[in-house]
């Protein structure tokens, strides 16, 4: 393949996650459709086929979520869930994915299982650098999973009028003392 063409390729690619991510998120993963999400690509439903095999690769690909989380051994402690509060408020107004990805968590088993895995395999080591018993970092991690991802089903799913209405400060000033206690308080 040619230069040119592999940044064609390239573009195609990019074209067919964007539309992916926006479907998913707007349709979740039942009505999403390759036909429209190729409709939204500008291209034909051959080339997402091609390009993911399926509907199943393309959600896979589309989905794909790096949280970039920081190195929360580097910040201070009392900070933790200021930190998280704050990154997760970027990583939600910062594109569709976890957006898609919470759409489809609500009704199909895969999208569900993805989120699990996600949350795990990303959320439980910052439990585990800062919690205060590494035993308890699972339950810790999963209540502060429920508060962020709750956040985010009300604001930027279900788009509750007093959720969506909070500024950045203001969640952030309600939620961070909650997810700080969550993971560095003493057992309860």
């Amino acid at each position: 393949m040619t230069e040119t063409g592999a940044r064609r390729s390239d573009a195609t690619r990019a074209a067919i996650l964007t539309a992916a991510r926006e479907r998913f998120a707007t349709d979740g993963y039942e009505r999403a459709t390759i036909r429209a999400i190729a409709k939204d690509a500008r291209i034909d439903p051959s080339m997402v086929m091609r390009y993911y095999g399926n509907k199943e690769g393309l959600f896979a690909a589309a989905t794909s979520a790096d949280l970039l989380l920081p190195d929360f051994t580097r910040v201070p402690r009392e900070d933790v869930g200021r930190v998280l509060v704050s990154h997760f408020l970027d990583l939600w107004e910062g594109g569709g994915t976890l957006t898609a990805l919470l759409r489809v968590g609500i009704t199909n088993p895969a999208g569900a299982e993805r989120m699990r895995d996600i949350f795990t395999r990303q959320l439980l080591p910052v439990a585990r650098a800062v919690c205060p018993d590494p035993a308890q970092a699972p339950t810790r991690a999963a209540l502060c999973a429920a508060q962020v991802l709750g956040l985010a089903l009300t604001r930027y799913v279900l788009r509750f009028a007093p959720s969506a209405a909070l500024s950045r400060e203001e969640i952030t000033d309600w939620l961070a003392p909650t997810v700080q206690r969550y993971l560095t308080a003493e057992r309860a």
